[in-house]
Order: C-alpha cells, then structure tokens, then sequence
C-alpha cells in the first residue's frame, strides 16, 4: 500500500513520512532503523494514513504536511478538515494592541 502517514512518537512530536510499502515501514520505525528522527523517539504510534495509487502523490503530500504546524497536524489526525483553512493563515498581532 502506498502512503502518506504521520506517527506520534514517545516525545510527543510528530514524525511525517511516505513509503511503498506502509506495514515494513512502520516494522523499521519500530525497530529503529525507520530514520534517525524516530530512532531516538522510540516508542512510535501511527496516528494517520492516507492511501494512494501512486508514489509521487503521497510524497507531495508528505512534503506539505511537514511544513505544517502542530496544530494543523493535529486538526488533520482528529478528522476536522474544516479547521484546516483557518490554521493556514498567519496570525498577525493588531498595531496598537
């Protein structure tokens, strides 16, 4: 399966990643040969997954996500899409406040 997923790890950061092969690569975060960022955050849970029919399409995917904030990261993991635009904009302090 092809996909774009996001694991919680033990730290409480998350972790964004794309993969071929979803099940292997979640054996490999566990195992702590996934990468150096989970390596060191071990335990990892994975919080989110979508699926695609091709790699380029969840790579994309994966790539935006990452550029996300925490908060839009974890509006998408709870399913509330429509608070998505809204953590997308900059919030700018109003003069004279």
């Amino acid at each position: 399966m092809i996909a774009c997923y996001i694991l919680r790890c033990a730290d409480g950061s998350y972790y964004v990643g794309s993969t071929r092969n979803l099940e292997r690569r979640l054996e490999q975060h566990g195992s702590g040969m996934g990468s150096a960022y989970t390596a060191k955050r071990l335990p990892v849970e994975l919080v989110w997954c979508a699926e695609f029919d091709r790699i380029d399409d969840a790579y994309l995917l994966e790539k935006r996500v990452q550029g996300w904030s925490r908060a839009k990261r974890e509006a998408l993991i709870a399913g509330d899409f429509d608070a998505l635009p809204g953590l997308s904009k900059k919030q700018f302090p109003r003069p004279g406040v």
